[in-house]
């Protein structure tokens, strides 16, 4: 039995430019912050039959992994060398479709299990590497680079992606007391809205691959800001922060009709006359976690959330990534590792 934990993440800066139609001509910048909410995985491997039993929100057992309908997990397993006799369980902290990088922590926490099992151990940026090749090369999935580097690296990250589409993976100058400032003062709300990211991605990979301008200046734009927010945290000014983040809203905005709504914008708007100096939505946008920023104690503003029916989600920053929790091999997998 081998267990992984895997963190999800906050996008504080440059989101969207991790997206190959956008860093292949301009290069790419990310600024984010891996939280303790979680993906788990449990893999075993059964010693009475050769099934493959998969897990999830769904339930799957089949006798090979080409019969699988989760084609994350089956371009996993097809990676690893592994067609049967598999059992693998997976849960969460937060479902999909809320905008924290669920997709990239799944694949990253497999991977990191599939490693293990098979003892061929992997550094954190092969990992990350080999997980977005699985995703955006082999699978066609709109996503970027974002969500499997905060996965298996965690903490607070800085990526610098190539034209090429290498990255340059940095830990920023960050004082303790602005990580417990950050966690104290940012609030975090489900929306109650649960959305697909893939009809938002897609319409702005398209948009950026036709060099549509309004697409691709918020894009630019969206980089220059990420750069502010940075220097704002090196310096400990997270007032500057909150306001970016405003900046950062309304510019994101531009990218798509479908990344806030009515009900978005009047609680984005309930946010700022309640002590947010800024905020956001999270991941692409359209529904999920909602980001506020307030300079002094968030108290109020969280009270005017509850009464609008939202729940919090309480946080500390993650500075592990994608951890092996447990590691017993069974007898069956010590004989085929054997």
């Amino acid at each position: 039995m081998i267990t992984v934990r895997t963190p999800f993440r906050v996008p504080l800066g440059g989101g969207g430019t991790d997206l190959p139609s956008y860093y292949k001509n301009h290069g790419g910048f990310i600024f984010s912050v891996a939280i303790d909410k979680y993906m788990f995985h449990c893999l075993n491997q059964p010693v009475v039959d050769d099934l493959v039993r998969l897990k999830y929100t769904k339930s799957e057992v089949v006798e090979h992994i080409d019969e699988l309908e989760h084609d994350l997990a089956a371009a996993c397993l097809r990676r690893a060398g592994i067609e049967k006799g598999i059992e693998i369980v997976s849960m969460a902290d937060v479902p999909a479709g809320t905008g924290m990088g669920s997709s990239g922590a799944y694949t990253v926490g497999l991977l990191q299990g599939l490693h293990t099992l098979n003892r061929d151990f992997i550094g954190l940026q092969d990992l990350a590497e080999e997980a977005c090749d699985i995703e955006i090369n082999e699978l066609g999935h709109p996503c970027g680079k974002q969500d499997q580097y905060l996965a298996a690296f965690g903490g607070f990250v800085v990526l610098d992606i190539a034209k090429d589409g290498v990255v340059t993976v940095r830990r920023p100058n960050i004082s303790f007391d602005t990580l417990r400032q950050f966690e104290q003062h940012v609030s975090i709300f489900y929306t109650g809205i649960s959305r697909s990211a893939g009809d938002i991605l897609s319409a702005q990979n398209t948009a950026t691959k036709r060099d549509e301008s309004k697409v691709v200046d918020s894009l630019h734009r969206l980089k220059e800001i990420g750069h502010q927010v940075l220097e704002a945290f090196e310096r400990g000014d997270l007032a500057a922060f909150g306001r970016l983040m405003d900046t950062h809203w309304q510019t994101k905005k531009q990218l798509s009709g479908k990344i806030s709504s009515g009900r978005i914008d009047q609680l984005y708007e309930l946010g700022k006359q309640n002590g947010a100096l800024g905020g956001k939505i999270m991941g692409a946008g359209g529904g999920g976690f909602l980001l506020f920023y307030c300079e002094d104690d968030p108290t109020h503003l969280r009270k005017v959330m509850a009464d609008e029916g939202l729940r919090e989600m309480y946080f500390r920053v993650d500075l592990e990534g994608t951890k092996i929790l447990t590691n017993f091999l069974s007898h069956r997998a010590e004989t085929t590792l054997s």
